[in-house]
């Protein structure tokens, strides 16, 4: 499921083909995604003028001058991309503005397009609970150091609850933990001040250094223009068990973690 970078990634892929357009026309092909898709939502769409386009935590927003805003997510397949007469089969949602025609695009239909009130999207159910966005400046050593403080649960299941730090998931977790030289599995409640402060610093620099990537293409991801994104190629850990690791040499472990796989070195990260 598409990550933090990815969303960002798409985000800034949608600006400069949408921002300040006037939808000419936007046509909804079928009427569900992993969610029923608004009724009117092309009705609404249709001649409002997109006045923003942002990221919170892996959701997607563009807002109109109609004081509505498209919240979208892209669940396992999903994005979006140029089209052309006729459409693609899984292209389930069309938009068109001037000579910019984008459809949305997803074949397992797991994401979702939602429509609200732009003043009431902070407080919709998808993004109301959301904790701080880990390249924002609420995002502290200090923060997730209180947020942690008396947990015996895992640092990385604490990573991945959206109520301490929005966007994370497994790939990035699994990254920004191997950068910190902190072993998935410790207590969160047993991390020092200062590993907090290292996890956080990693958490930015491979956040910030898959954006520049175009994020982590595994199976789905893809660029608004259709590029693969490129961190993959970049990952220390994650998806590597069993090849050498990149500081030391030693094998890359995987490990279970509630159902999903970590991947570590056991020598570098304690």
């Amino acid at each position: 499921m598409p990550e933090l970078p990815e969303v960002e990634t798409v985000v800034r892929g949608l600006r400069p083909a949408l921002m300040a357009a006037r939808f000419t026309r936007v046509v909804v092909r079928r009427p569900n995604l992993r969610f029923p898709l608004p009724e009117d939502l092309g009705q609404r769409l249709t001649g409002a003028t997109v006045v923003d386009i942002r990221r919170r935590a892996k959701y997607g927003l563009i807002d109109t001058d109609r004081g509505d805003t498209l919240i979208f997510h892209l669940g396992m397949s999903g994005r979006f991309r140029p089209f052309t007469d006729p459409p693609e089969r899984h292209d389930h949602v069309l938009f068109e503005a001037g000579e910019t025609r984008l459809a949305y695009h997803d074949p397992r239909r797991f994401g979702f397009l939602l429509l609200t009130p732009t003043v009431d999207a902070v407080f919709h159910p998808m993004l109301a609970r959301l904790g701080p966005e880990p390249l924002g400046p609420d995002f502290t050593g200090d923060s997730l150091a209180q947020a942690g403080a008396g947990r015996a649960a895992p640092v990385k299941t604490l990573l991945l609850d959206q109520q301490v730090v929005a966007g994370i998931g497994n790939i990035y977790a699994c990254e920004a933990l191997f950068q910190a030289g902190i072993h998935p599995a410790t207590p969160s409640g047993a991390i020092t001040p200062a590993g907090f402060a290292r996890l956080v610093a990693a958490l930015r620099t491979v956040l910030a250094d898959a954006i520049t990537a175009g994020g982590s293409t595994l199976r789905d991801h893809k660029q608004v223009s259709g590029e693969s994104g490129y961190f993959q190629h970049n990952f220390d850990v994650y998806g590597r068990e069993g090849k050498p690791c990149s500081a030391c040499g030693q094998p890359i472990r995987r490990i279970v973690q509630s159902g999903r796989s970590s991947f570590l070195c056991a020598s570098c990260q304690h």
